[in-house]
C-alpha cells in the first residue's frame, strides 16, 4: 500500500522570538506543493525503513517515518512493516519532505489497519516528530505560528501561477538556519500581508 507525500513552501517567514524549549516562535504561511515523495508499507518479518532516490542524513533507526510507525505500533500492536521511501523532494531545502513522509505514513497506516484515528489524533502522533509535521495531516494552506505547529486556515490559492523552485546543491539543517537569525517581530502580520496583491508582497 502506498501514498504520495507532497512538499510545502513557506510564503513569508517571520522569526519572532527564541523559546525556552530551544525552538523559535514563527509566523509563516504553509502552502502545499505538487512535488512528491512516495511512501509504501508492506508486511514484513521485522520493521525497517528503506530509502531510495536520495540520502537522508543520520542513522537509519532515527528515521522520522520509523519513529512515527513505532509510536503507532506500540499503541495498537501492529504487525511489522517494511517502510519504503522513494525520495524526490530535496533534503535540507525547507520543503518539509521528511515531515510530509512521516505524516503521510501515519495516514497510510491509519487506512491500512482501519485504526479510525481522527485528524486531530493523527496530528498528536506526528507533532512530537517535527514542528511542521502536523501541517501535512490536513494538508491545506494555513497561517502557522507558535513553533510552526499551531494553525489557522486561510484562503490562499496559487493555482493560477507557475511555481519555480531553485535548489542549490547544498544541505542546510533547520538548526543551522535558525542559529544565524536574530528574532524580531515583523511590523505587519502575514495574516494581513497574504491578502495583498502578489505584486505588493516583495515591498513588505
Amino acid at each position: 500500500m502506498l501514498t504520495f507525500a507532497n512538499a510545502k513552501i513557506n510564503l513569508g517567514l517571520a522569526v519572532t522570538e527564541k523559546r525556552p524549549d530551544g525552538y523559535h516562535n514563527i509566523e509563516t504561511v504553509f502552502y502545499p506543493l505538487k512535488m512528491y515523495d512516495v511512501v509504501e508499507i508492506t508486511d514484513a518479518e521485522e520493521t525497517s525503513c528503506v530509502v531510495a532516490g536520495g540520502i537522508i542524513p543520520g542513522n537509519a533507526e532515527d528515521n522520522i517515518c520509523l519513529k512515527a510507525f513505532n509510536a503507532l505500533q506500540q499503541d495498537f500492536g501492529l504487525p511489522a512493516q517494511q517502510i519504503t521511501l522513494l525520495k524526490n523532494i530535496p533534503v535540507g531545502a525547507g520543503l518539509g519532505g521528511g515531515s510530509a513522509d512521516a505524516a503521510f505514513l501515519v495516514k497510510l497506516v491509519n487506512d491500512k489497519f482501519n485504526l479510525g484515528l481522527s485528524d486531530a489524533q493523527m496530528e498528536g502522533y506526528v507533532r512530537p516528530l517535527g514542528a511542521d509535521c502536523a501541517f501535512f495531516i490536513r494538508n491545506k494552506p494555513v497561517l502557522a505560528y507558535g513553533k510552526g505547529d499551531e494553525f489557522e486556515v486561510i484562503d490562499v490559492n496559487l493555482s493560477a501561477y507557475f511555481i519555480v523552485l531553485v535548489k542549490p546543491d547544498i544541505h542546510v539543517s533547520t538548526a543551522d538556519a535558525y542559529s544565524g537569525i536574530k528574532p524580531t517581530r515583523a511590523p505587519t502580520s502575514l495574516k494581513d500581508l497574504i491578502h495583498l496583491p502578489m505584486k505588493d508582497w516583495k515591498a513588505q
